[in-house]
């Protein structure tokens, strides 16, 4: 899955997050299935197999050495990225 592209979901009333068609076609990601949720700092890990915490930062290791990111730019980008979002959501407007 290399398209790092955002996609937008609500959740709802009880707690279910609907993940868009495209991106479980693409994660292999198939109805009753069970998936790992990992919260990472104000973000989450979403995998379709149950990854223990070392194991999960080995395969965040593995990506971000392939790509070259470091993690001060990701981190970076993560903030560049929500306010981004947050200006097309909200506005320019700063509290």
């Amino acid at each position: 899955m290399e398209n790092f592209k955002p996609y937008k979901a609500e959740i709802k009333a009880r707690g279910q997050l609907t993940i868009p068609k495209k991106v479980r076609e693409e994660g292999n990601l198939y109805e009753g299935e069970t998936v790992s949720i990992i919260p990472i700092g104000d973000s989450i890990l979403v995998t379709p197999k149950r990854l223990e915490l070392d194991e999960a930062r080995r395969e965040i290791r593995k990506i971000m050495k392939a790509s070259g990111v470091t993690l001060e730019a990701l981190l970076e980008g993560l903030e560049d990225e929500r306010g981004s979002l947050f200006v097309k959501t909200y506005g320019d407007k700063k509290v």
